[in-house]
């Protein structure tokens, strides 16, 4: 049965899982983000993520990750009004793993269990922390890209990678020529240092398919170029400016197509400065408003769940254990979402 809520300000615990990052929020009705901590699964270096090694991460580190939250929000668990957890899209053992113990929870408390879109977090904890009302919405990270915008009762993708997202592309790239740092099993940053020492522009294929991308031929074509003997540098640069020019364009007709006057990235990628000056010059040509989102909210957090999980409740996305089955394929685009404003939200 499910306890009788204690007030007005309702505070939800959200449990995000869906990758190598086991994050655990915590957040009030009023929008309030009382703790955001997390403790992510480290690969070997040069090697990927491996779903069950993260899954086994996130089983072992999750009773201590939620205490520490408990702690930094200064509130007890019985203080819990509701619990959200990521239930897709991602990696199906991540997912499986923070379900049992959002279930766990909710049935322990007697509260709410609410599911929630890893992308519909993404955008609204970036709507929450930036200020932005209706935005065009880019999400970059390791495994997604994607241009989403909210239209008649959801959010709607305007345009999507086809194949691999960019931060997979800038990784991949890094890995194939080398150029991977053999301390750190993230290449990304190694590879925006040799970007920066690029001083030729060699030409790459510039592939946008209507309002979509692909970067699987822009990657082939750019470790062949390093195998014909050009500079490292010169061909990280050249594929960088080929590919966040692509995405730029991409956001761009987005904006254009819908008449929202702004703009929100969001994702682990959206750290990338080429890529924040790019789109700052854009919107600035067209008098839009560009938010970045802060990276403690913009890779993978608790956070964002909890938040969304709040919203989610509102709109009566509560679910019983018995249907609470993860989505590893979930799109955003098959959620009814209402655009709430935070600011009325009690």
């Amino acid at each position: 049965m499910v306890k009788e809520m204690r007030s007005n300000v309702k505070v939800c615990i959200g449990i995000e899982g869906t990758a190598h990052t086991l994050g655990v929020g915590i957040a009030t009705s009023d929008g309030k983000i009382l703790a955001n901590v997390a403790d992510s699964y480290i690969p070997p270096p040069g090697g990927g993520i491996h779903p069950a090694e993260a899954a086994r991460h996130h089983t072992r580190l999750m009773a201590e990750v939620i205490k520490r939250a408990l702690d930094v929000a200064g509130i007890s668990i019985d203080d819990v009004d509701m619990v959200a957890f990521s239930r897709g899209p991602g990696m199906g053992p991540c997912l499986r793993t923070v379900a049992i113990a959002a279930r766990t929870l909710s049935m322990g408390l007697g509260v709410p269990l609410i599911g929630v879109n890893h992308i519909v977090a993404h955008i609204e904890i970036g709507r929450l922390v930036t200020g932005a009302k209706d935005p065009v919405t880019l999400i970059v990270s390791g495994g997604t890209t994607a241009i989403v915008a909210h239209a008649k009762d959801r959010y709607r993708v305007f345009g999507e990678t086809l194949d691999i997202a960019i931060g997979n592309c800038f990784d991949r790239f890094a890995r194939e020529v080398g150029i991977h740092d053999p301390n750190s099993p993230w290449p990304g940053p190694m590879f925006d240092k040799y970007a920066e020492r690029g001083e030729k522009y060699i030409e790459l294929p510039y592939t946008v398919k209507g309002m979509d991308l692909s970067f699987s031929g822009l990657l082939t074509a750019a470790i062949r170029a390093v195998k014909e003997g050009h500079r490292i540098e010169d061909v990280a640069y050249s594929l960088q400016e080929t590919a966040l020019a692509m995405i730029t364009e991409v956001t761009e007709r987005a904006l254009a197509h819908t008449g929202k006057e702004e703009l929100l990235l969001t994702g682990g990628f959206a750290r990338n400065k080429r890529l924040q000056e790019m789109l700052r010059a854009m919107t600035e040509d067209r008098d839009a408003k560009f938010y970045v989102t802060p990276r403690e909210y913009a890779t993978d957090n608790g956070a964002m769940i909890a938040w969304t999980g709040i919203l989610a409740y509102r709109q009566g996305y509560e679910l019983k254990v018995e249907d609470s089955f993860v989505i590893q394929r979930w799109r955003v685009d098959e959620v009814e979402w209402k655009l709430l404003d935070p600011e009325a939200i009690e």
